[in-house]
């Protein structure tokens, strides 16, 4: 592959396509930290691992979820400079680590942006909108995505970083903070949801993430999506001409055919009583845990 050594942090439960994926992609020099909970994960148990690759455990998290805890963990334990955080729950090309590479030294920190696709009938009833909040608002604004983000140890104050890392929920929320990067317009399609509860519970850690780590574009989504839903009531047929139109040239702008566009009025509308629920929501389920997030840096695992 060439390059810069880098290290890969993982983290999941389980050994998916995406860990072999990432590992057939190594030059010697590379690795691939496979990050999971606990012991018992099926992923500690693997055997039949590349040589490039360490499972780590990083055990039960404390003060902050499962996935900052994973992060922290792996970024103690890697042993290169140029770091990469990506996901399981995406393709990633025999090309995905090169690209990413080339971007950094042409860039230098750089994040891809997901493109969310739906696995329930809530989740596909949401895709318009996750293609707007999360793709196209993710690119626009430079906002990082923890599932394809690459960035050296000198780009960021690490220990503060990782102080401030197991102490929240969101991983590439707290990343954004401390680091700048170039969101560059290659979106991954990654399926999410399977069950309403799945999906809704989703959308309630996503709004939260917003509301805690930018107040400001919480209370713009609120105005926003207030006059979204005024305008959907009163003027539904122009509404829903002008919302179809925008998602479908967010689509394109991405690469991605979806027959999902033609939802992009009720997805629309159903945005404020969403995000009014999300609000008002005390706890949230990740990764089989739920949580409580006060504050930014006040989170309690509830079980």
């Amino acid at each position: 592959m060439g390059g810069e050594p880098v290290s890969v942090l993982l983290p999941t439960t389980t050994w998916t396509t995406a860990c072999q994926e990432v590992a057939d992609q190594f030059d010697p020099a590379d690795e691939l930290l496979v990050v999971c909970d606990t012991e018992h994960d099926p992923v500690a148990e693997q055997t039949a691992v590349p040589d490039s690759v360490d499972i780590v455990v990083a055990d039960e998290p404390e003060h902050c979820s499962g996935k900052a805890n994973a992060i922290d963990a792996g970024m103690e334990r890697a042993r290169n400079d140029r770091i990469v955080w990506t996901d399981d729950d995406f393709h990633h090309p025999p090309d995905w680590l090169a690209t990413m590479q080339s971007a950094y030294d042409a860039h230098g920190p750089v994040s891809e942006v997901p493109f969310f696709t739906g696995r329930d009938p809530l989740s596909i009833l949401l895709e318009p909108s996750y293609a707007f909040s999360g793709t196209l608002l993710v690119w626009a604004g430079d906002v990082i995505w923890g599932g394809a983000v690459i960035f050296d140890r000198s780009d960021l104050d690490v220990e503060s970083f990782r102080s401030e890392l197991r102490r929240t929920v969101s991983d590439d929320g707290i990343l954004g903070e401390h680091l700048d990067v170039t969101t560059v317009r290659r979106a991954r399609r990654v399926e999410i949801g399977g069950s309403f509860r799945e999906t809704l519970e989703r959308h309630v850690r996503f709004i939260k993430l917003v509301r805690f780590h930018a107040p400001l574009l919480t209370v713009g989504n609120v105005l926003g999506a207030t006059g979204i839903l005024v305008a959907c009531l009163l003027f539904p047929l122009l509404s829903a001409g002008v919302l179809t139109l925008g998602s479908g040239m967010i689509y394109a702008a991405f690469g991605h055919r979806r027959w999902t566009v033609v939802l992009a009025y009720p997805a629309m509308a159903l945005a404020l009583p969403l995000l009014l629920y999300s609000l008002a929501r005390r706890t949230f389920v990740w990764g089989g845990r739920r949580y409580r997030w006060r504050h930014k840096f006040d989170v309690e695992v509830v079980d």
